[in-house]
């Protein structure tokens, strides 16, 4: 029986090793070394696919727009651009690089909470699908360049609808306490004031409820909002909207087995982290709900030629990237406690610990076992900044298994840089250890899955550390280099010296 996180004609077991796309990963870690980010084009291309099936859910057009926050690296971005999947911009540097890589402007959104003036005149003269506007100073400041420029903006609205969700904390985007977005009231009376304006195309409404939600009722909540304001702005104002921005937030199954989730996570993370329902289902859902009320209302003309967008970006990207890493050093130490959630949920009492030469043995776990990789936070920041789990095995031994607990650690000079919680007793949301095959040594091949979102994209030279090579399985199943790894002048890269 094959491990639980295997995902068929993807992530596969042979031979006991890691197979990704019918790829050896130790073969690629030896060809490319690492650490080493592994993507998968056939993986990207199933997500995108699996976000359109919306569309035959709901009887309006749908615009799938992916955020190239979670990975702006070009080929990555190209791969999303052949799978007919339009995008989402938070920079001009990230319009820059769609429109190098070839989305056309109708192809483009821009969100964002502090565009510059060069940024709004950049996406003014591309003529894109529409700049989200965070308020209405920034609205202002897009009229009087397109003004300026003598050109006609189009803008949606983005609102904060103060909905909650079952989310990390860190991912909470639709809350008065967030720093997105204007209050309904607010849009509405920018409607009134620049419904006349021959600067601005006022062409849409848009509200993003957070990332990673676990539930469906959110995105019905959401909806019914948008629509509400839908059928308010128009009645006030006369203008009929061309389009809806739902966001994204779609989840992906981090956990993948249950090996850790038994004993460490409570309840509402294990919810969180293993949320898997459809997307589909949860558009469908919320759009039966709106149509039920603008059926009610006499409105449903407002829904007539309308266009639905989404905004995903773990969900296309996350499961797709893998990051392969190499214990680098390993040593032992004695804990004079046990750690209670080890103690209490899992069962090692038939587990012998020897100490090398020395011949004592101990008959129940209290040693702590630290392995040393070389991928830290610097490659996987949310790990630090979100405690953000990822999970974790051996990509020799990835049949074996995995019930022995070690301790985990990146390389850098930071004792932030751990692959567990620190603050195990105050309860966090990393385990307090790791599970991997019993007698992992240096030099073993251990496999981060579910790390293709918001890694390689954050990424930076702490320590001096170069950053890693990026390689893309292609769908015929060549592997392709889209990132070389850096070297020694790449660390002085815009140093003035």
């Amino acid at each position: 029986m094959n491990p639980s996180w295997t995902i068929e004609s993807f992530l596969e077991l042979e031979n006991n090793q890691l197979y990704i796309n019918g790829v050896s990963a130790i073969d690629l870690a030896n060809e490319f070394d690492t650490p080493l980010f592994v993507f998968s084009e056939s993986r990207i291309r199933r997500n995108i696919e699996r976000l359109k099936r919306a569309e035959s859910k709901i009887d309006c057009s749908l615009k799938i727009c992916y955020a190239a926050k979670a990975n702006s690296n070009m080929a990555i971005l190209r791969t999303v651009k052949d799978a007919n999947c339009d995008l989402e911009v938070n920079s001009g540097g990230e319009l820059w690089k769609a429109l190098k890589v070839g989305f056309r402007a109708e192809q483009i959104i821009f969100n964002g909470t502090s565009k510059e003036v060069w940024e709004i005149e950049n996406a003014i003269n591309a003529e894109i699908y529409a700049i989200q506007v965070d308020s209405l100073y920034e609205l202002s400041l897009i009229e009087t360049t397109a003004r300026r420029l003598e050109k006609r903006a189009n803008v949606s609205l983005r609102l904060v609808p103060d909905i909650e969700t079952n989310t990390h904390s860190g991912l909470q985007t639709a809350l008065m306490s967030s720093k997105f977005g204007m209050m309904p009231n607010e849009a509405l009376e920018a409607f009134h004031q620049y419904k006349n304006s021959e600067s601005l195309n006022l062409c849409g409404i848009h509200l993003h409820i957070g990332s990673q939600n676990p539930e469906v009722a959110p995105y019905v909540e959401a909806f019914r909002t948008l629509f509400e304001n839908l059928v308010q702005i128009y009645q006030e104002t006369g203008i009929k909207l061309s389009h809806i921005n739902l966001g994204g937030g779609f989840p992906v199954n981090y956990l993948r087995d249950d090996s850790h989730e038994k004993f460490i996570f409570s309840a509402a993370e294990r919810e969180m982290l293993a949320a898997d329902y459809e997307p589909a289902d949860a558009i469908e859902k919320a759009w039966k709900i709106v149509k039920e009320s603008a059926n009610a209302s006499n409105a449903a003309h407002l829904l007539e030629n309308i266009t639905l967008l989404l905004e995903p970006g773990r969900s296309i990207i996350s499961d797709a990237g893998i990051c392969l890493t190499t214990v680098r050093n390993k040593k032992e130490r004695p804990v004079d406690e046990i750690n209670d959630a080890i103690q209490n949920k899992i069962d090692f009492k038939n587990r012998i610990i020897n100490l090398g030469e020395t011949g004592v043995s101990f008959g129940f776990y209290n040693l702590d076992t630290w392995l040393l990789t070389d991928a830290g936070f610097n490659i996987l920041l949310s790990m630090e900044t979100y405690k953000w789990y990822y999970h974790l095995i051996s990509a020799m031994r990835a049949g074996e298994s995995h019930d022995y607990p070690y301790k985990l650690a990146g390389p850098l000079c930071d004792g932030g840089d751990v692959y567990f919680d620190i603050e195990s007793k105050r309860g966090s949301r990393l385990p307090a250890y790791r599970l991997l095959p019993e007698n992992v040594q240096p030099n073993e091949i251990l496999a981060l899955l579910n790390c293709g979102a918001y890694s390689i994209a954050q990424m930076f030279q702490y320590n001096g550390r170069f950053l890693p090579a990026v390689v893309l399985i292609r769908e015929n199943g060549t592997v392709e280099l889209i990132r070389k790894r850096d070297v020694y002048e790449d660390l002085l890269t815009n140093d003035v010296w």
